[in-house]
């Protein structure tokens, strides 16, 4: 948290580190090179976690993280208390991190591997402190301002489920004032649910290079404007990164370098804002952003075009009634159609042999919603999907456990 308050006061630039339990890197603003673009130093220096390819610097601003934690500040309730579940070196994890700095309150961190049973546990706790605080400021009728402080945390659809799953922890979940759920799409049977328990679930779309989710339940933040160009989702606006970097490290330490913005999707905006380009499908309904899937996922079978996430969605709606929690879509080469599509299924309340006979029928319980050629032709029931850190599909791991499910062709 210390470092992190210099990063945001322009003293340092942090950098966290690719992976997980790895080591973060404090670097003295010298250390960078804007290389002829212009861009101060970063506060923030971060790796992206493609699904397909290698990961990338990105360079953020104080000004941007700074935009961002204001902005959901204004989205939600206000400042609040946060409980941080997810990695601390990926961008949702540490915006937790720096919305308590700029809150002035002190977070509650989940240690260990994430389960329903710690959850319920570390929530209680922290709602108990709250109303401790609150009565030992005031014993009258008029409340504290501990006792105002909003509750929030955010969670990726994976935490979710374990937690609908449990009793305990669902109604522990309800003590949030809102809780972000983000990193992957979220099934509409899953959302309803938890709506339903009175979870307040706020959907958030972003990414490292937007600092984080910057549209909310379909909404983009004030100072947010986004546009589909050719399809996919641009975004402008404060809370755009600088851009990426080259981090070259030796025995004098940490250098970072700024990249230029040609063919990076980053730019600017006639306005002078600045802009970035996704890989993501959507489409805006009166000003409503919908995600349709990523332009760089697609997968070409007998020469037609189809995206896994519509796929997955398809199927979703249709075997979650038969006890499967969550469906990943993948391909694998094939002499005849060029690729083959495969789907894996991670069941949840039913066993492995009701799992196994559900594969043999999805082709048929699908033929009427998905057109032939995005019809998976193989189905895979596997103990769980292959996910990144932040709970996100990682579609290279999908691939190959395909690959080793279909044996040599």
């Amino acid at each position: 948290m210390a470092v992190l308050r210099r990063a945001l006061a322009g003293e340092v630039a942090v950098v966290l580190p690719r992976d997980r339990g790895g080591e973060l890197r404090v670097v003295d603003p010298a250390s960078y090179d804007p290389a002829g673009t212009g861009r101060e130093h970063p506060a923030l220096v971060l790796f992206t976690s493609g699904s397909t390819g290698a990961p990338k610097a990105v360079a953020l601003s104080a000004a941007a993280l700074t935009a961002s934690a204001r902005a959901t500040e204004r989205f939600l309730a206000g400042p609040g208390r946060w409980y941080l579940t997810l990695p601390d070196n990926h961008i949702a994890g540490v915006q937790v991190l720096l919305r308590s700095i700029l809150a002035g309150t002190e977070p509650v961190v989940a240690q260990g591997r994430f389960t329903a049973e710690a959850f319920a546990a570390d929530v209680g706790r922290m709602t108990v402190r709250a109303e401790d605080a609150a009565g030992s400021e005031e014993s009258g009728a008029r409340r504290s301002p501990a006792a105002r402080t909003p509750l929030y945390t955010s969670l990726v659809p994976t935490q979710l489920v374990r937690i609908m799953a449990d009793p305990r922890a669902q109604a522990a979940a309800r003590a949030f004032d809102a809780i972000l759920l983000g990193g992957s799409a979220i099934s509409p049977a899953l959302l309803t649910a938890a709506q339903a328990a009175g979870l307040r679930i706020v959907r958030t779309y972003g990414m490292s290079e937007t600092c984080g989710g910057c549209v909310y339940d379909g909404h983009p933040f004030d100072e947010v404007a986004v546009t589909i160009e050719d399809g996919r989702v641009a975004l402008a606006g404060p809370v755009v990164a600088d851009g990426y970097l080259r981090v070259e490290d030796s025995d004098h330490g940490l250098r970072l370098i700024a990249l230029p913005d040609s063919g990076t999707g980053f730019g600017h905006t006639a306005t002078g804002a600045r802009s970035f380009l996704t890989s993501d499908l959507g489409r805006l309904d009166a000003g409503v952003l919908e995600i349709l899937g990523r332009a760089d996922d697609v997968i070409i079978t007998g020469g037609e075009n189809v995206s896994p996430h519509a796929v997955e969605n398809a199927l979703l709606a249709l075997l979650e009634p038969h006890g499967i929690a969550e469906v990943l879509v993948t391909s694998v080469p094939d002499p005849e159609w060029g690729e083959a599509l495969i789907a894996l299924l991670s069941p949840a309340g039913v066993g492995a042999s009701a799992a196994e006979q559900l594969t043999e029928q999805v082709r048929d319980l699908a033929a009427g919603t998905l057109p032939r050629h995005a019809l998976p032709r193989h189905v895979y029931a596997v103990d769980s999907l292959p996910v990144r850190s932040i709970g996100k599909p990682d579609r290279a791991a999908a691939r190959r456990l395909a690959g080793e499910l279909l044996g040599p062709n």
